[in-house]
């Protein structure tokens, strides 16, 4: 992967921004992403933020690298922290994070976002906590995706400003997802299912306590919601 070749998760996320955007890249690593969409025409500007040294000097390296100082701003931060009013950013990409952490970001520079219309967010884990924290916070789900590479799957999720509502099952699986049913949408929830289903044969001899109890009951709900969507 580089500048001009993505990964298939990352081309995927890159898809989805707006032409003409001003986008912010969040936990940018080499800041591949940014670079590929200046060079691409797609993005006008745009800013690399790192919370890591490390990775700050790499995405430093890679866009002196590839002559973009001019268009690419690479910023040493905390998350939303490496965007500045006076950047009008309007698009705001995090890719490779888990779900939480995703949302975590989100909240705790809330004021970063005022001028911010799009937001693409491409959990490894827990998406379900990012449709959470949408509905809670006036974002609706424009479009989503999700892929299989190296035989792990992704979720992408597009969201702009506005309110929707989603049932118990789209919020775990995606009303957009659940619609589609693709190949890695049934892969993935196949699987969870099977886990599940092991952990539930495991607790079956265990002593029944509320909280065995409790489990169990969640256990075959979520196994009922996939059966039901699939």
């Amino acid at each position: 992967m580089n500048a001009q070749k993505l990964s298939k998760r990352l081309e995927a996320v890159a898809k989805f921004v707006p032409t003409g955007a001003v986008m912010a890249d969040i936990g940018s690593d080499h800041a591949y992403l940014p670079c590929y969409l200046i060079h691409k025409g797609t993005a006008s500007y745009a800013i690399a933020g790192e919370v890591v040294k490390g990775p700050y000097e790499s995405a430093v390296g890679q866009v002196q690298k590839e002559n973009l100082t001019e268009k690419i701003t690479v910023r040493l931060a905390d998350g939303l922290a490496a965007i500045e009013e006076a950047d009008h950013v309007d698009t705001v990409t995090i890719a490779g994070m888990g779900g939480p952490l995703i949302v975590s970001i989100l909240e705790k520079h809330p004021e970063k976002l005022q001028g911010v219309t799009r937001l693409i967010l491409q959990p490894n884990i827990h998406a379900k906590v990012i449709r959470e924290w949408a509905l809670a916070h006036q974002w609706a789900i424009l479009d989503e995706e999700i892929l299989e590479e190296d035989d792990k799957i992704y979720e992408i999720l597009v969201l702009q400003r506005g309110q929707m509502e989603l049932s118990t099952a789209e919020i775990l699986f995606g009303p957009k997802l659940s619609l589609r049913k693709s190949p890695a949408f049934t892969k993935k929830w196949l699987r969870e299912k099977d886990n599940w289903q092991r952990v539930l044969q495991s607790i079956e001899g265990a002593e029944q306590t509320p909280e065995i109890e409790e489990k169990r009951a969640e256990l075959t709900a979520l196994i009922r919601l996939v059966e039901g969507v699939l």
